[in-house]
């Protein structure tokens, strides 16, 4: 239902309150904070590439049309995390561009709502992204071969590398990150959350546990390969913050800089078995492997910390001759007496 009054608010006035709610939400438990800074992110830019497109400053004054030449000016800005521009001229992969008009739907519906448009543009606004065709290479899982691969050169760096300048001791740390990612598949905001205090042992086993979206925790135990390379981590580990993966400056590290770490141990790593990746990536490599493997959906479920099956859905990736694999080993095949 449409409210009685209009108010008729600038485009960027609108954007403020809109984003300052969503910051509440944190505060509420209603959002996690990553999720409502990418909302915050989504919406501030929306701002700016209304200007550039020299639209009408008022948001109920903007059209179907209006946003649908907002959207295709995003997915030609250049993403700064991207080395090269993708096939047709989009420079933002079209998981980005998906992730945007929904951050700007979300925008809309709280506006027709709060009585700041008459009617919700997003109804007309016709430019989607087919987010999962267009999810790019470096997001996709890894096969076996360069999964073993880049677990090979992470569970390489023994503790006695991390000798010398406190700015090179970051061989064990790096390992570390690698195989957290790439065997327990945890967000990228989860793993540069964690503290050391996280960690616990129960009857032999090494567990995290991981603070998740939506202020959920689950419990993981670690791999056996995992738990030794923390072990060693943690003797080498210098500085006084809580947080589990420090800088060389003794801070906590960036989200942003994981993905140089993930490089740094993709140069060791046999050219042939080599592909670039991203933490994302590792995430789906993780859970592909894992659900391949026959490991119980319930379990992946909760490994990857999501509150439903279907989520999964968007994490398994296909793997070369699986589909092969899968009908040699057909139950109904064996034990016939054919």
């Amino acid at each position: 239902m449409r409210p009685a009054e209009l108010n008729r608010l600038s485009v960027e006035e609108a954007a403020d309150r809109y984003v300052e709610l969503v910051r509440a939400k944190v505060v509420t438990g209603g959002l996690s904070r990553a999720t409502a800074e990418v909302y915050a992110r989504d919406v501030q830019t929306f701002v700016r590439l209304t200007r550039g497109c020299r639209l009408s400053g008022v948001l109920d004054d903007l059209s179907g049309d209006d946003v649908d030449a907002v959207l295709l000016a995003f997915a030609r800005k250049p993403d700064e995390r991207r080395r090269e521009p993708v096939e047709g001229g989009a420079l933002q992969s079209a998981a980005s561009q998906a992730r945007f008009r929904r951050s700007v739907s979300a925008l809309f519906k709280h506006a027709a709502l709060a009585g700041w448009v008459q009617l919700n543009p997003m109804a007309s606004a016709t430019v989607v992204a087919k987010e999962r065709g267009g999810l790019r290479a470096e997001r996709r899982a890894l096969t076996r071969e360069q999964a073993q691969g880049l677990i090979g050169a992470a569970a390489s760096a023994a503790p006695e590398e991390a000798r010398g300048r406190r700015d090179q001791r970051t061989e064990v740390r790096d390992a570390l990150i690698v195989l957290l990612l790439t065997m327990v598949g945890p967000r990228v905001s989860e793993l540069v959350r964690a503290n050391v205090e996280d960690f616990y042992t129960n009857d032999g086993d090494r567990y995290w546990r991981i603070f998740g979206k939506g202020g959920r925790t689950r419990d993981v135990p670690l791999p056996r390969l995992v738990a030794d390379v923390l072990a060693a981590y943690l003797e080498v580990r210098e500085g006084e913050d809580k947080a589990l993966l420090l800088s060389w400056r003794g801070r906590r590290l960036a989200r942003g800089d994981v993905q140089g770490v993930i490089d740094r141990v993709q140069a060791r790593v046999d050219p042939e078995r080599r592909r670039s990746v991203t933490p994302h990536g590792l995430r789906h490599t993780t859970a592909t492997h894992l659900l391949a493997g026959g490991t119980d959906m319930d379990a992946v479920r909760r490994v990857l910390g999501h509150s439903d099956l279907s989520t999964l859905g968007r994490y398994r990736d296909e793997l070369p001759g699986e589909l092969e694999a899968a009908m040699r080993a057909h139950p109904l095949a064996h034990d016939t007496g054919v």
